[in-house]
């Protein structure tokens, strides 16, 4: 009988790279899991976070343990976004922009224009 060997880690590396695409994106899954572990576990008594706590229930305390058994458990995922879908919100966030900044440009030229009436009649009523 086939016996996997002993490994200083649980769940061993092997299969957790069964779970992704390659090893930087295990590596950027489990890292920023565990640093949003890490502050559930700092903001406890803080009251109701936004973080969402461990999902798995872990015999380790140690939040880097606890983003890879929650990789092997198949409860952290990623998602990566198509190129064309990138391109879309982008699109998007420059439309939303441009549409923000011609807003702020009219409400200044109307401000603009509305010291210059006030201006002119000021002076008109000076004289």
């Amino acid at each position: 009988m086939a016996q996997n060997p002993t490994t200083l880690m649980d769940p061993p590396i092997e299969s957790l790279l069964d779970k992704v695409d390659s090893k930087f994106t295990l590596v950027t899954l489990a890292s920023r899991r565990a640093r949003q572990v890490n502050s559930y576990y700092n903001s406890l008594g803080e009251g109701i976070g936004v973080v969402v706590g461990p999902q798995v229930s872990s015999a380790s305390g140690k939040p880097l343990s606890i983003a890879f058994e929650e990789v092997a458990a198949g409860k952290a995922v990623y998602h990566r976004p198509d190129p064309e879908e990138l391109a879309a919100e982008l699109a998007a966030e420059q439309e939303a922009e441009a549409a923000a900044l011609a807003l702020v440009e009219g409400a200044v030229d109307a401000a603009v224009a509305s010291a210059v009436a006030e201006a002119v009649s000021a002076t008109s009523s000076d004289e």
